[in-house]
């Protein structure tokens, strides 16, 4: 056993997919985890885990919001090992752009087709630098995430696959709740 953190992808942005995070610990305490916390509104929940393989976590509570709140939520298990081994990877390690809000972690739901990230290798955006490492892409807004050309869904577009997004702040914080 030990602490893991799902990533839920796509709730509560712009009025859509809504999901209380008290309620959400509610469900997914009823539903069997253990020390459940939440991080604010995107979807970061910290739990106790069980005898299960991540694969079979994200199922069960995907199932368990799909119950619940109606909807599917595609859903990413990362262990704190993985959380810590992704923030340690981070290419994009100065003081300033960390604690300008400038950094986002890109977590991929699966690793990418070579021949897609070649070909996205040859796009440029002006404003931002990325780099994938493992399952992870590591990008940097310069001129800040909301005004960045390259962002999730162009990402999971170019890609072909489904990801989910969080700054530096959300990382650091999940990886000190979890420890």
């Amino acid at each position: 056993m030990g602490k893991y953190i799902a990533f839920l992808r796509g709730i509560n942005v712009s009025g859509q997919k809504k999901v209380p995070m008290a309620e959400l610990r509610t469900v997914l305490s009823n539903g069997g985890l253990t020390d459940v916390k939440t991080y604010i509104q995107s979807g970061n929940v910290v739990f106790e885990g069980g005898e299960f393989s991540k694969k079979e976590m994200e199922v069960s509570i995907g199932t368990l919001i799909e119950e619940h709140f109606g909807f599917e939520v595609p859903v990413l298990i990362k262990s704190t090992m993985d959380l810590d081994h992704i923030l340690r990877n981070n290419p994009y390690d100065d003081i300033e752009s960390l604690e300008s809000n400038k950094i986002y972690f890109v977590l991929l739901f699966q690793s990418p087709d070579q021949e897609k990230v070649s070909s996205f290798k040859e796009e440029h955006y002006p404003n931002e630098a990325w780099e994938l490492i493992g399952d992870c892409l590591y990008l940097k807004c310069i001129k800040g995430y909301g005004n960045a050309k390259l962002n999730n869904n162009l990402i999971e577009r170019k890609l072909g696959l489904i990801a989910t997004t969080r700054n530096y702040r959300t990382m650091k914080k999940l990886c000190e709740l979890a420890s």
